[in-house]
């Protein structure tokens, strides 16, 4: 083994959640886009999250027993997801928000788990030996983009997991792939809502390192693993939904 790659999984995802709970916690405490040092410090270490996020998406599909039911549980999360990122939403108006589009808004309709879900999907297509033409695949991979662009992060959390997908054990082109999806995403969040934030998004770069480090391990105890593994899925509608409340209440 390496002697770099010191962080397994368990890991890895600990970090993730750290750094999102981080980035979430900003955008109660500093609504908008504040430009002061703080809330920008905040969000940069919350940039972290998604590659990580897509990277082990790409790994559960290269390890799993059964892909059906993993895509099952994926999309079962992200419709649990999407009531939990609505209700944190600073959006929030009443129970219609949780319905797509009722007020007009196209972008950030639901959670990232939707796009993430809908990759993994992409990543199935993509080495489907069922779809033998190109050009049905690269159909099918643009309308999973069109479906799963109104959502956190776009559809290029979509595209980043199949990135990592298909180039799985080349790294140094997981990443380049990764960075320009993200460049796209950045430059359209420039113009379209907010220049210093669009830049920002640009920080992923920060996950590098991290997932560089990653030993291709779970973890050396298999009831932590187990627990880490819906601890992963858990978290993120919980910590959003405690999030909601918070603003409910005060």
């Amino acid at each position: 083994m390496n002697s770099r790659k010191t962080l397994n999984a368990n890991q890895v995802k600990l970090i993730a959640i750290l750094a999102m709970t981080i980035d979430h916690i900003a955008w109660m405490l500093f609504p908008g886009y504040p430009k002061a040092p703080l809330p920008i410090l905040m969000h940069l270490v919350g940039r972290i999250t998604c590659p990580v996020m897509c990277y082990f998406i790409a790994e559960g599909y290269h390890y799993t027993r059964d892909i059906k039911k993993y895509t099952a549980r994926l999309f079962a999360f992200s419709v649990i997801s999407h009531f939990a990122y609505v209700f944190a939403s600073m959006d929030f108006v009443d129970w219609r928000s949780f319905i797509p589009f009722y007020y007009g808004s196209v972008l950030n309709q639901t959670s990232v788990m939707w796009p993430l879900a809908w990759g993994l999907v992409m990543l199935r297509v993509e080495n489907s030996r069922k779809i033998g033409s190109g050009a049905v695949k690269a159909i099918l991979i643009i309308l999973i983009c069109a479906i799963s662009f109104p959502s956190d992060w776009s559809c290029v959390a979509s595209l980043c997991v199949l990135a990592f997908g298909t180039n799985r054990g080349k790294f140094k082109s997981q990443m380049l792939w990764m960075g320009f999806y993200v460049a796209i995403y950045a430059t359209v969040y420039f113009f379209a809502i907010d220049r210093v934030y669009g830049i920002l998004q640009m920080a992923v770069i920060l996950s590098v390192p991290i997932l560089a480090s990653y030993n291709g391990e779970r973890g050396k105890n298999q009831r932590t693993n187990t627990w880490m593994k819906w601890m992963f899925y858990l978290y993120y509608p919980l910590h959003l939904f405690v999030i909601g409340i918070i603003q409910a209440v005060r």
